[in-house]
């Protein structure tokens, strides 16, 4: 059987004098399941396969995709990506990466089950969820949906330029949204359980999750406006961090389009923030060995004790800012290579959520955030998102809250962070977060 890796070289092996050739080839099936009322409401089962390539000469580019790996219409999309490339223009920053020396960590996340498990028992998880999810806690009366869903995905790239890489994952879902009901209120909350393959799932910490977030806010009211400290869980915190390192991307950095342009070595954040782009982590769900130009991928420390350590790169921006490449190129096949991060892990400070919320005298514990694409402005840094949470006051939670925006900068956020717990919690995209806690942050209610 032909490997992606040979379908790869095949076509990089044509490269013609002067040009450099790249092929990015990958393949993924999925499987989604969703059940309402005891019975299966939809099931998806798909699969596909692409092929990217680029042609660069003299600094113009072509790039063509296939949604197949036949062999005619691979030979059509390379020529294709060469007819493309007359219509560009020279950027003498453009060409491909060189192989960098590196030794690759290995992360072989593909468990078996995600193809192995039959269908049936995939089905018979989404259905005893909703079950289970029903069976905790009278007031919740409904299931909004209860979901299943797996994927497996592979790709391979060759260049002219000598890069050769192979990288492989699996991954696992379930999730749940709860409907409670106490008298004329309603609250929906949701909880969910992730994880490398199905049979690593475990649908009681979904079902627990969506019940306690769903009753929790039963009776909630405005708030009073004030300022408080706000505490935020580690899905909350990992919401706000992703959003920070989202400003640290090379290609916004290149377009001025960052509240943190030209601030490398300065305190941008309290002495107890430290975030690392971390890919090496077997623990994240984004873990790989190399970026999706097939350089060798290391833990990149983005703020070190506050102090921004640097922008996250691919070869282009980094031969473009003078900064080099951090490996952080990220493309499917359709595209070219953008830059993203690949596993953002906080390092953790001390104390659990209970210790963090222990430690505040008034304050509001935030468990869900609205709004945090339209309501944080990715160039002056602005923050106002709507919030639900539970009131603190004098270290203990007390009555629960919606309706309420909280505002602020997200420079200052990142400045005033009072503590930093020490519970990692592992996020679907990736992310290892811990909960912190934010001061003087005002809070928008009655």
């Amino acid at each position: 059987m032909t490997t992606l890796l040979q379908i790869a070289e095949k076509v990089v092996n044509t490269a013609q004098p002067g040009e450099q050739l790249e092929a990015y080839v990958s393949r993924g099936s999925s499987t989604e399941v969703k059940a309402y009322g005891g019975e299966v409401e939809s099931f998806t089962s798909a699969s596909s396969a692409g092929i990217g390539i680029r042609v660069i000469v003299d600094g113009r580019v072509g790039f063509a995709h296939a949604g197949t790996l036949d062999e005619d219409v691979i030979a059509e999309t390379l020529q294709e990506a060469r007819d493309n490339l007359t219509f560009s223009e020279a950027d003498e920053w453009v060409a491909l990466a060189e192989p960098d020396g590196g030794t690759p960590i290995v992360h072989d996340h593909w468990n078996e089950s995600v193809a192995t498990m039959p269908t049936e028992q995939k089905v018979q998880m989404a259905i005893d969820l909703e079950a289970r999810t029903l069976g905790i806690d009278p007031r919740v009366t409904g299931i909004r949906t209860s979901t299943y869903s797996d994927s497996s995905g592979e790709m391979a790239l060759a260049t002219s330029t000598g890069v050769r890489a192979t990288d492989r994952g699996t991954g696992a879902h379930v999730s749940v949204s709860a409907l409670a009901m106490d008298g004329d209120e309603t609250q929906i909350a949701g909880g969910y359980d992730v994880n490398f393959g199905p049979e690593l799932l475990d649908i009681e910490v979904a079902a627990q999750d969506a019940v306690e977030r769903a009753t929790r806010l039963l009776g909630a009211t405005q708030p009073n406006s004030q300022r408080l400290t706000i505490v935020l869980e580690p899905r909350m915190a990992a919401s706000i961090i992703g959003i920070t390192v989202g400003m640290l991307n090379g290609e916004r950095m290149l377009k001025g389009r960052t509240p943190f342009l030209d601030r490398v070595g300065e305190q941008i954040a309290s002495p107890l923030l430290t975030v690392t782009d971390d890919p090496t982590d077997a623990r994240s769900f984004g873990a790989t060995s190399v970026d999706s130009e097939g350089q060798t991928c290391r833990p990149i420390e983005l703020i070190s004790a506050g102090v921004l350590g640097g922008f996250q790169h691919n070869t282009y921006t980094g031969r473009r800012s003078g900064e080099g490449t951090t490996a952080n190129a990220v493309r499917g096949y359709r595209s070219s290579p953008g830059v993203g991060a690949h596993a953002i892990v906080m390092t953790p400070g001390s104390g659990s959520l209970a210790d963090v919320i222990a430690s505040v005298d008034n304050g509001l514990l935030v468990t869900s955030m609205s709004g945090l694409h339209s309501g944080v402005n990715g160039i002056s840094g602005d923050f106002s998102v709507g919030a639900e949470g539970l009131m603190i006051r004098n270290g203990s939670l007390a009555e629960p809250v919606r309706e309420a925006t909280i505002a602020s900068t997200l420079q200052k956020m990142l400045t005033d962070i009072v503590a930093v717990g020490d519970e990692v919690e592992w996020q679907p995209g990736g992310s290892g977060a811990v909960p912190i806690a934010i001061g003087d942050v005002s809070l928008s209610g009655a």
